[in-house]
């Protein structure tokens, strides 16, 4: 007898409908064969699912049986076909009904007890069953609620084997779950969460963090060791506004794909924020793998990814971003297939001035030779500080500065501001399609032609300081968008003479590093 299923599989941050077909009864020798480009996990599958069919009271097919996981030229991985093969073995011994199978996605993880496991990748198969017009999706319990944020499909949550067979059965009711029932929808405790009162000093580093996050733009903070360059850059977070349902979905569907959701400690309705160490691979930084997969750039979408001690990452991984910071997307070919992968993401950096960290420092002395100092910055190629909007130093703080009680500004008030330039932003970009698109850093030409005007004094200006810091036409570009930011939050509509000569010396670092 023939039983039949539908599943899906993950490539990218995509999932692609896969039909699992069990035929039992077959003439010859007892033997289960498994076919359909599986990886080991799945081929694992058929000990997990025949010790859960027998832990759940079924029992195990007596007969030669053929699982074929269709199409059969797309690599299946991961356990979560377990669900819909052992749905699909009892269909075909006619232990569960057929008749509502076609209806329902299924996908989960099963234990040895029978029970079901998250599994990764909910968010798209739940988007796949709503596009292909499915009645709903069955899915373990604990990954049901990210697949309940996907309006217009329903979500029945199973805590076992037995129990989805009684469902479809029709023995027993799940109600399905709401979004608003989903525990994504929450803030970190109190005790996690970090505020801008706690820096000491720095105002002209968070002037530029404030700027950076109210039009999305690149950052890079230089300063020595011990002067706040970390400290402040994981407060950024605090300050963005929260991401629309648009945007966290967007968020969501990344992290889902990589496994990240699968514990219940990143389950926030925030933006990321991803600090990768500097031994980290090219692929581990863009992404790929046998079957590609997001990488730190792609986790960090729609929020920071923060790169400290730039100078130390190998060349290779900091020159592959160039790409993908400038189109805000990643597109990986391997031999299983080709993915884009999404990557708007805001790029904030910190580095020393020099190997000892201590060049420019009013109270140490440095240690480094000229050569040393040249090979530590020659580390950072000029086009890729050219894709970086704003660079600011961090002094060291004083004694005194340490000592002062008094906190600094918090993060709502620095955020509100942001808040209220982002809202200008998105009125201005409104016929943008995606959410993350409505934001200064990402205009195209044709809009920095609308919005960035300026009259001739102030393009004389602007020229005699390309000319003086030798800047390219990228970052010309980019000293109107950041000009255009600040002009927003002043609240003024056209660009003035002080918000262009602030966005110039934002790049001041070009000329200190490189010539």
């Amino acid at each position: 007898m023939l039983g039949i299923t539908q599943s899906a599989a993950l490539m990218g941050v995509e999932a692609h409908p896969v039909q699992v077909e069990v035929n039992t009864g077959e003439a010859g020798e007892l033997k289960f064969i498994l076919v359909g480009l599986p990886d080991s996990a799945v081929k694992e599958s058929q000990d997990r699912v025949f010790s859960a069919m027998a832990n759940s009271g079924f029992r195990s097919p007596a007969t030669r049986t053929t699982i074929n996981l269709a199409p059969g030229d797309m690599r299946k991985e991961g356990p979560a076909y377990d669900l819909p093969i052992a749905i699909a073995i009892l269909a075909s011994m006619k232990k569960c009904e057929k008749e509502l199978l076609d209806q329902f996605l299924i996908a989960g993880e099963l234990s040895l007890s029978g029970e079901t496991r998250p599994i990764k990748g909910c968010l798209a198969m739940a988007i796949l069953a709503r596009d292909t017009g499915k009645q709903g999706i069955i899915v373990p319990q604990e990954s049901a609620h990210e697949a309940a944020l996907v309006e217009g499909i329903q979500v029945y949550p199973v805590k076992s084997l037995d129990a989805a067979v009684a469902f479809l059965n029709r023995k027993i009711e799940i109600q399905p779950l709401r979004c608003e029932q989903s525990n994504y929808i929450r803030k970190p405790p109190e005790s996690q969460r970090l505020d801008f009162s706690e820096v000491k000093g720095q105002q002209a580093v968070r002037r530029a963090v404030e700027i950076a996050v109210s039009g999305g733009h690149n950052l890079l903070m230089l300063g020595s060791p011990g002067s706040g360059k970390s400290m402040i850059a994981k407060r950024i977070p605090t300050i963005m506004p929260e991401p629309q349902l648009e945007e966290f979905l967007e968020i969501l569907s990344v992290q889902s794909a990589a496994g990240v959701t699968l514990s219940k400690d990143n389950r926030h309705f925030q933006r990321p924020f991803r600090s990768p160490h500097h031994t980290i691979s090219d692929v581990g930084l863009l992404g790929g793998g046998t079957i590609p997969g997001p990488g730190e750039i792609s986790l960090a979408h729609n929020g920071v990814l923060f790169l400290d001690e730039l100078p130390e990452f190998k060349r290779s991984a900091l020159e592959v971003l160039r790409q993908p910071l400038e189109d805000g997307q990643v597109s990986i070919s391997r031999s299983a297939g080709k993915i884009t992968l999404p990557c708007n993401v805001m790029l904030i950096a910190a580095m020393n001035p020099c190997p000892c960290g201590y060049t420019g420092d009013p109270s140490r002395e440095c240690r480094c030779t000229v050569p040393q100092i040249q090979r530590y910055r020659s580390k950072i190629s000029g086009p890729l500080l050219d894709r970086i909007d704003l660079h600011i130093e961090a002094p060291s703080l004083r004694i005194e500065e340490l000592r002062n009680a008094a906190p600094g500004e918090s993060s709502e008030v620095m955020r509100s501001r942001c808040e209220a330039a982002r809202a200008v932003q998105s009125g201005r970009f409104q016929e943008s399609e995606l959410a993350s698109d409505r934001c200064n850093a990402r205009m195209s030409h044709s809009q920095i032609r609308k919005h960035c005007t300026i009259n001739k004094e102030q393009g004389d200006l602007l020229q005699q300081a390309m000319e003086q810091l030798s800047l390219s036409a990228r970052a010309y570009d980019r000293i109107l968008k950041v000009a255009r930011t600040i002009a927003d939050l002043a609240g003024t509509e056209r660009i003035e003479t002080p918000h262009l000569l602030e966005a110039i010396q934002y790049r001041s670092l070009d000329r200190n590093l490189f010539y």
